[in-house]
Formats: structure tokens, C-alpha cells, sequence
């Protein structure tokens, strides 16, 4: 939509209306509500006074940035929201000419607007682009956010960073001077005096500037922007995040300043729908809802992997006071709420810093404690190197507890966690295993406390596929797995965590008896019993929610190598070498063929 010439009434009246094709929407078809509701005046404003076809709109996380896909020709198909081959949840230029970068995790915005403006400069377009960003105050607590804005404050590339504060996190006696201030200091008749004064100084010498620069400086002492200013970068807020006609004029006055200038936007999650407004979390990502009250609809009654893992944690805490943990800004998603609240002196949310969240766990141990480190498996690819340097190269006992490994469905690319399995099992000293349903995660739970080595277990997003029937799970021990079936034939279904129930409900479609092997531990691997295996079964099929690309298939063939084996079929039933799209979680996988109807007509054929 072309907002230029359009008033700020008109302007006001297409807030509403998105906020409403948003409420519209993400009610049914669920999606991150709160916050993107609180960010739509600062959208529309950032439309108003730049292009996003020109200027590069740098969302960070993009999790709020539905008003930015309604405006820009997405209106009609924003019914498709996270739907399998709908509109995606967060920024991808392949979906838009105007979403500059793919954007899930956070903390990267300013990065990239760096990137972007030092390429601008280096293309001399800087009077015609400039990169515009939008960070989060919860993004703000990431450490490459200050590693961009160390740069940024050094080189001064032109550049609008909007800093959506949602928190009402100001005090209110220093939110009203500073408003007053920013107010003068954010007109054009302000900035153009600043320079003409600067000048005027400059010609009495240093003693004038020194006396003009400490009196500049204890203007900023009764603001909240101080660190920017003395990391070069000028600030103006915090301002009314909802009040376009403010808005609008910073915007354009940042815009002609021709540097780094940050925006402190001041908005209300929720705005515009009373039930989600404030700070409650749980309207932060929603499933489905009713409108009106803002109750959910009907949820699955089966336990959830997270719920387990709670539980678990909270049984072996009761008699292990060594036992600590944290989580990097997912208390609730990780199932850690519980445990903070029960036990704040042993648990914490370190806020979205996934670095330092595994290296303070990794002193933690140093120290004999027993740290959980409990993270999506998405999110500790942030964290590798702290893993691999900090944690197994010193041999420490720090526990990965990983949420949402597998397929997650509607977050999509950015969300998916089918790389922990291929990535932590290069790494030396570290040890993978998975239960497969909740007698077995309590079981993996314990060995995980008395396990003395750096070791990782992944969990999925929701309930344990359906194993009922299957014999009990015994004790965990190390590279022991569990033989569940054993029946003459070639045919060795081989299931990983939730891959056993994925191979049990595809046995169940053949026509063949099946032998079912519990994997578990995928590092290291039950060498004895695979060697026994390996006299009995010719065809191995590998089911988990893992990459291909260097997971338990490839740890299997690799044992097969070693041993010299050649006589050994091995099928893969993993992900294959792609990212995987959002949408239903069911739909994602039929799409990927990978349901059990499907997977046993593969078998049929190999066999």
C-alpha cells in the first residue's frame, strides 16, 4: 500500500484494520499475537516516511512484523498464515520482494543493517537507502546486538534502528523528563541548532567545547540513552509507540541526520485487544482461540514431552541439591517456570543468550554442580562454540536437555530442530542418547544426574508418538540399547527417540514380522549388540527425527565401515539435505513422505 499521501486519520483507521485482519487470523490459525499487536503504529509509520522496496526492512526475530506483510500486497493471503505453502510466520524474501532477510532468531537485526549499510556505502547510495531496523527490548539482551552497535558507533554508517520497547520497563518520573527532552531533541529546529552551535564552539576553541560537551552530557544523565550516545550512536525516546503523528516526524527527522540514531519506541503488547494487553507471555505465540473470551481451543489430553521433563526434573531435584539449570528467554516453552519459581537460587533465565547460558552452566560444573542446560534444539546451534570449547573440551557434566527436537510445524525453517543430532556428535568427549516415552525420558532423566561426561538428550515438541505395547523400558546404561521385537527375517527396524514409535506404527502397516531395536544411545553406539544384529538382519531401516546429513544412519554406516561389514543394507528414514517449510506438522511430514503409511510402502519396496 502506498501510504505517502495518505493522512494520519486514514493512517489511524488502517491501524485498526489490521489489527483486526491479525486478530482475524492468528485466531485461527495461531501464530505470535501480543507483540506484533503492539508494533503496528511503528510499522505503518516505518511505510510512511521509508520504502521497502528501496530501503531494507530488517525485522528482527520478524515475529512482529504481520503488519509489514499486510502492507505489502499480502492482505488477501494472509488467511494462509503458517499454513503448509501459506504466508510464512516470519520475514523470506522468496515470499516477498519487500522482507529484506530471513529472520527467527533473534539478535541479529543490527548485524545485518550493518552489512547492509556498509554495502550501501560501498554502492555510493547513501542518499538514496537506508537500512531500517526493528529490535525488541528482549533481543536487546543477546551480546551480538552490542557487538554490531560497538561498530556501528565507530564507523557512523546512516542507519534507523527502531527499539520496540514493550516492557514499560522506563520509570515513570524518568519517562516524563525524558520525553520532554526527546521531544526538542528529535525536531528538525533542534538537530539544526546542535550543528550550528557545534560550528559556533568550535571557533572559541577547546575549552568552549569541553564546557559544551559536559553540559550536553548531563542532559543525557536523566535519559535512558546513555549507552547509546556513548557508544556514538544518537538517541531520541523513549516516545510514544502508538502516536503516529510523533512518529512520523522522528522517523523523518532520523532520516535526514545522515547517521546512527536510535528510536525508543515506547508500545503496549496486545494493543487494540484488551484480553491479550500487558505483559502476559502466554499471548506472546498462541495456538487457535476464541475472540471474544480468548480461551483457547480444545488441546491434545496426551502428556507432552515437556510436561515429562518437568516432572522428572522436579523428582530428582527433591533429593539432589547439586542439581542447577537454565534456559536462555523460554522458561514456560522449556518447562523450566516450575523450577525457577520452586527453586531460584538453582535455576535461571538468563534472557535470550544462548553463549552464555551454556558457558555459565559449564563453570557451574566446574564447580560440581549439575547443570541442565535446557534449550530448543534450534537454539543451541547458537551456543556451539561455547559447547565444544567451554563444556567437552574441559570434560564437564553439563546436561543439553533439548526441546523441540524434530519437526516443530508452523514455525518452519528457522524452528526445525533436526540439526543437533549431525552437529554435537562431532564433538569429542560428548555423549547422545533420546528416550522414546515417559517411563524411558524419567529413566534418561536419572542417568543424565549421575552421568559425569558433557551428554545431550532431545525430546519432541508435544506428546511421544504411541509405542503402547512395546515392552517396558529398562535402566539406562551407557551404549546399551534396548532389542523390543526380535524376529527371524532380514528385515531391523532401528528407532532413535521418537523414531521408535514411528517404526513401531510402520511395522504394524507390513506385512512381514519386523525385529524393533531401541537405539538410544546414538554416541556411542551398542557396538555388541549391532555386531549381533548384524548376523541376523541384512536390512536395517533407520527412523528419527534427525538430518540425514550426518545423523544416526550415518553413524550406523560409519560403524559398518569400521567393522569392515559390506553385506548390510542401511535405509534411512530421516530428513533429507533441505530445510524444511512450516506448516501442520502432519501435513509437513506427508509432504516429506515420512508417515508411517508412507514409510511402510518405501519398506514394502525395498524388501
Amino acid at each position: 500500500m502506498d501510504l505517502q499521501y495518505k493522512s494520519i486519520a486514514e493512517l489511524e483507521k488502517l491501524c485498526e484494520d489490521i489489527r483486526k485482519r491479525i486478530l482475524e487470523v492468528v485466531s485461527k490459525n495461531g501464530g505470535h499475537l501480543s507483540s506484533t499487536l503492539g508494533a503496528t503504529e511503528l510499522i505503518v509509520a516505518m511505510h510512511k516516511v521509508f520504502d521497502s522496496k528501496k530501503d531494507p526492512f530488517i525485522f528482527d526475530v520478524s515475529h512482529q512484523s504481520y503488519a509489514h506483510k499486510l502492507l505489502t500486497g499480502r492482505w488477501d493471503e494472509f488467511d494462509t498464515l503458517r499454513q503448509f505453502n501459506g504466508i510464512c510466520g516470519y520475514t523470506k524474501p522468496s515470499e516477498s520482494e519487500d522482507d529484506y532477510f530471513v529472520a527467527g532468531h533473534s539478535s541479529t537485526s543490527i548485524s545485518l543493517g550493518v552489512g547492509a549499510a556498509k554495502a550501501i556505502a560501498l554502492k555510493g547510495e547513501q542518499d538514496e537507502r537506508i537500512p531500517v531496523v526493528m529490535i525488541g527490548d528482549g533481543s536487546m539482551t543477546a551480546g551480538m546486538v552490542y557487538e554490531a552497535l560497538n561498530e556501528l558507533g565507530e564507523r557512523k554508517y546512516p542507519m534507523v534502528i527502531i527499539l520496540n520497547d514493550n516492557e514499560m520497563s522506563i520509570s515513570k518520573p524518568i519517562g516524563a523528563v525524558s520525553r520532554m527532552l526527546s521531544s526538542a531533541m528529535a525536531s528538525p529546529f533542534y538537530q539544526r541548532f546542535k550543528k550550528t552551535t557545534e560550528a559556533f564552539v568550535d571557533n572559541f576553541g577547546e575549552g568552549a567545547r569541553y564546557i559544551a560537551k559536559r553540559m550536553e552530557e548531563s542532559l543525557k544523565l536523566v535519559t535512558p540513552g546513555m549507552l547509546f550516545e556513548e557508544m556514538g550512536i544518537d538517541y531520541i525516546g523513549p516516545v510514544d509507540g502508538h502516536n503516529l503523528t510523533q512518529l512520523i516526524e522522528i522517523l523523518e527527522t532520523a532520516k535526514q541526520l545522515k547517521k546512527p540514531v536510535i528510536i525508543h519506541a515506547q508500545t503496549l503488547k496486545g494493543k487494540g485487544y484488551e484480553i491479550a494487553e500487558g505483559k502476559e507471555e502466554k499471548w506472546h505465540g498462541v495456538g487457535p482461540f476464541d475472540i471474544s473470551s480468548g480461551s483457547s481451543s480444545k488441546k491434545s489430553s496426551a502428556k507432552s514431552a515437556t510436561q515429562i521433563y518437568t516432572e522428572a526434573l522436579l523428582h530428582l531435584c527433591k533429593d539432589n541439591d547439586k542439581i542447577v539449570g537454565a534456559t536462555a528467554a523460554m522458561p514456560s516453552g522449556t518447562g523450566l517456570t516450575e523450577l525457577i519459581e520452586k527453586y531460584p537460587n538453582r535455576f535461571w533465565d538468563v534472557a535470550i543468550a544462548e553463549q552464555h547460558a551454556v558457558t555459565s552452566m559449564a563453570a557451574l560444573a566446574r564447580e560440581g554442580f549439575k547443570p541442565f542446560c535446557t534449550i530448543y534444539s534450534t537454539f543451541l546451534q547458537r551456543g556451539y562454540d561455547q559447547v565444544i570449547h567451554d563444556t567437552c573440551l574441559m570434560d564437564l557434566p553439563v546436561v543439553f536437555a533439548l526441546d523441540r527436537a524434530g519437526i516443530v510445524g508452523e514455525d518452519g525453517e528457522t524452528h526445525q530442530g533436526v540439526f543437533d543430532v549431525s552437529f554435537l556428535r562431532a564433538i569429542p568427549n560428548m555423549t547422545l542418547f533420546a528416550p522414546r516415552d515417559e517411563k524411558s525420558f524419567h529413566q534418561a532423566m536419572a542417568f543424565a544426574t549421575e552421568y559425569d561426561h558433557p551428554c545431550s538428550l532431545r525430546y519432541p515438541r508435544g506428546a511421544f508418538l504411541d509405542t503402547e505395547g512395546l515392552p517396558e523400558s529398562t535402566k539406562f546404561t551407557l551404549a546399551k540399547s534396548q532389542l523390543l521385537e526380535s524376529h527371524e527375517g532380514d528385515i531391523l527396524f532401528i528407532g532413535y527417540g521418537n523414531g521408535v514409535g514411528r517404526a513401531y506404527a510402520t511395522a504394524k502397516l507390513l506385512d512381514e514380522s519386523v525385529s524393533l531395536l531401541d537405539l538410544r544411545f546414538v554416541k556411542p553406539l551398542d557396538t555388541t549388540m549391532l555386531r549381533e544384529m548384524v548376523q541376523k538382519h541384512k536390512k536395517w531401516f533407520v527412523f528419527s527425527d534427525t538430518s540425514k546429513m550426518g545423523g544416526v544412519g550415518s553413524a550406523l554406516l560409519e560403524f559398518l565401515a569400521d567393522e569392515k561389514i559390506t553385506d548390510v543394507l542401511v535405509e534411512s528414514f530421516e530428513y533429507d539435505d533441505c530445510f524444511i517449510t512450516h506448516g501442520n506438522t502432519k501435513v509437513v511430514e506427508e509432504s516429506l513422505g515420512i508417515l508411517p503409511a508412507q514409510l511402510a510402502k518405501k519398506a514394502e519396496a525395498l524388501i
